[in-house]
């Protein structure tokens, strides 16, 4: 078992934050909502300022998701592809929103768009966080048919990331929905390969299966409680660890 794999969140100094792109929405339908960018950005500040390296990835759901385009007829492929640009718009935001924090923040990008963008080479990308800047890695993978799930999982790899920290609406992994079900059973703590049974919905299989594979336990947590990524870093906090 890997050293990351045995620690606690509240001795964690590397981190990737995963969230999804409707978390941008707020009460919208559709699209960004400023105020709740600059409060996940606030967050973020948060933890910057315990010292943590933070990187990011965001989902481009609020836009444009590549399954839904698929569904409706539109080849696959060019689907995803317009799914991945839907996560630069994402990820331009957020760092609009840490930049006006002063917290220096790096968008990374999968597809080649040097103009508003950085090109993935690891090498700087690990030179970035040592240097304390949050990075925000967009485009997934630059693979159609792979998720931002698979993509956080790779990049936090890639990283040596300790942990990845799942942002949801709810505070942890449920046996069923508690916003339907009034019984539902919050796991303290779950396994990669009961996750993939019991089809709890954490992230995708080929995202908990790279997990799995390199040890890497994956926080999931409210992100709509305030304070709470800072809290779960500081040692207390509610949530839900999967590990091996």
């Amino acid at each position: 078992m890997s050293e990351s794999a045995t620690k606690t969140p509240g001795s964690y100094s590397r981190v990737m934050l995963k969230i999804s792109g409707e978390a941008l929405m707020g009460d919208q339908g559709y699209g960004l909502h400023p105020p709740t960018v600059a409060r996940i950005a606030q967050e973020v500040k948060s933890v910057h300022d315990m010292g943590i390296e933070i990187c990011m990835v965001i989902g481009g759901g609020n836009i444009f998701r590549g399954l839904q385009g698929s569904a409706q007829g539109m080849e696959r492929a060019t689907a995803d592809y317009m799914g991945m640009l839907a996560t630069v718009m994402n990820a331009l935001a957020m760092q609009a929103a840490l930049e006006a924090l002063n917290i220096h923040t790096r968008v990374i990008s999968a597809i080649r768009m040097d103009e508003v963008a950085e090109p993935y080479i690891r090498r700087r990308a690990v030179r970035h966080l040592e240097k304390k800047r949050v990075i925000i890695f967009a485009a997934g993978t630059g693979n159609p048919y792979f998720t931002t799930d698979t993509a956080a999982t790779l990049r936090a790899n890639e990283m040596n990331c300790e942990a990845i920290f799942k942002g949801t609406k709810v505070d942890g992994v449920y046996d069923k929905d508690p916003a339907k079900h009034a019984d539902a059973k919050r796991y303290e703590n779950v396994t990669y390969d009961e996750v993939l049974q019991k089809h709890l919905g954490v992230m995708d299989a080929s995202a908990i299966a790279l997990a799995r594979d390199n040890d890497l336990p994956i926080i999931v947590f409210s992100l709509d409680e305030p304070g709470g990524f800072r809290g779960i870093l500081s040692g207390s906090g509610t949530y839900t660890r999967v590990h091996g």
